[in-house]
């Protein structure tokens, strides 16, 4: 069954970036977004793919730019934000997606998976935060929607053995998320995130872990999980809602999904 409830060009005249974009949840949400209506602008390291997303995208008759960019790299973050403002102007609409989910026990010590997970959930989302705000206080300033969804998981807020370094950023994220609506609230821009169950996408398959590899494994197995569509339609339906309206904080699970 598809998951398109959204018929239309809702997001015509919106200017999206969606980092993460190179696989997955990203690829798909700005695929959606474009089909939408808006202009997207996809960021990702992996330049290749980007490039062949935006032939895609261009192929049915949509607008989308490829920045190859590494989100840890706040320069190259930011000069991807100036080049957004020369060619299409301030973005309206980010989705700040790039993430990395790596797990092992506390004890096994694995220090550099630490900090690369704390280096891109943490410190590449913040560096979007920083690079693309001014862009959306302003669009909101001038009367037009402006969206940050940031992308959490329900790994926030379950308890599950070996996540403890991911589940941090992650529940660091949807904190942050919360304080920000706060300051930004106010000047109409709208702050939420999206904290999905199980996806089925790339990402677990950078677990080596053996335990949380079966935990895995067993529930795309078991289950009905939910696919990168599924959580491209809730984004362009948290950013299609009306201005006054903000979904602040989305929680997407499988159905069957007990953990």
């Amino acid at each position: 069954m598809s998951a398109a409830l959204l018929t239309g060009t809702p997001l015509a005249g919106r200017v999206a970036v969606v980092s993460g974009a190179s696989s997955g949840m990203g690829a798909a949400t700005a695929r959606r977004l474009a089909e939408l209506g808006a202009t997207v602008v996809v960021l990702a390291r992996r330049k290749e793919r980007l490039d062949s997303l935006a032939k895609d995208i261009e192929a049915v008759g949509g607008t989308a730019l490829a920045l190859a960019v590494d989100v840890t790299d706040r320069a190259a973050v930011q000069n991807a934000a100036d080049e957004v403002a020369a060619r299409f102007g301030h973005a309206d609409l980010v989705f700040n997606n790039a993430g990395v989910q790596l797990i092992s026990g506390i004890e096994e010590l694995k220090v550099e998976d630490w900090q690369r997970q704390i280096d891109l959930n943490i410190g590449g989302l913040m560096n979007v935060v920083a690079a693309f705000l001014p862009h959306l206080t302003d669009s909101a300033a001038r009367g037009r929607p402006a969206d940050l969804i940031n992308t959490s998981s329900i790994a926030a807020t379950r308890i599950l053995e070996k996540f403890s370094v991911y589940s941090g950023t992650k529940a660091y994220i949807s904190h942050l998320t919360r304080l920000l609506r706060v300051e930004l609230g106010p000047k109409m821009v709208r702050v939420a995130t999206i904290e999905p169950g199980m996806v089925d996408t790339e990402l677990p398959d950078h677990v080596t872990d053996p335990d949380a590899s079966k935990l895995m494994a067993d529930l795309i197995h078991d289950i009905d999980c939910l696919q990168s569509a599924d959580i491209a339609e809730t984004v362009a339906f948290m950013a299609a809602v009306p201005r006054h309206v903000n979904l602040t904080e989305i929680t997407v699970m499988p159905t069957a999904q007990a953990i």
